[in-house]
């Protein structure tokens, strides 16, 4: 949680800071969470964005619960 908190510090209250009140940082938060989980770079799956990082591992593990299904009939 701590590693979560600096980076929400860093990448957004430090770096656009200036809002006028509670309800515009709130907004720069949710949408900051959304670029987070969908766009920004993760390091533990291999610097590509989440979403990228899942459609490939969906993509390449499509064929496998077929063939399971096949091997046990």
């Amino acid at each position: 949680a701590e590693s979560m908190n600096s980076l929400y510090k860093k990448e957004l209250i430090d770096f656009y800071g200036g809002w006028k009140g509670v309800m515009d940082v709130t907004i720069a938060t949710m949408e900051w969470v959304a670029w987070y989980n969908s766009e920004r770079l993760h390091s533990y799956c291999g610097n590509v964005p989440p979403v990228e990082y899942e459609e490939t591992f969906h993509r390449s593990t499509a064929g496998t619960d077929l063939a399971a299904e096949n091997q046990a009939i």
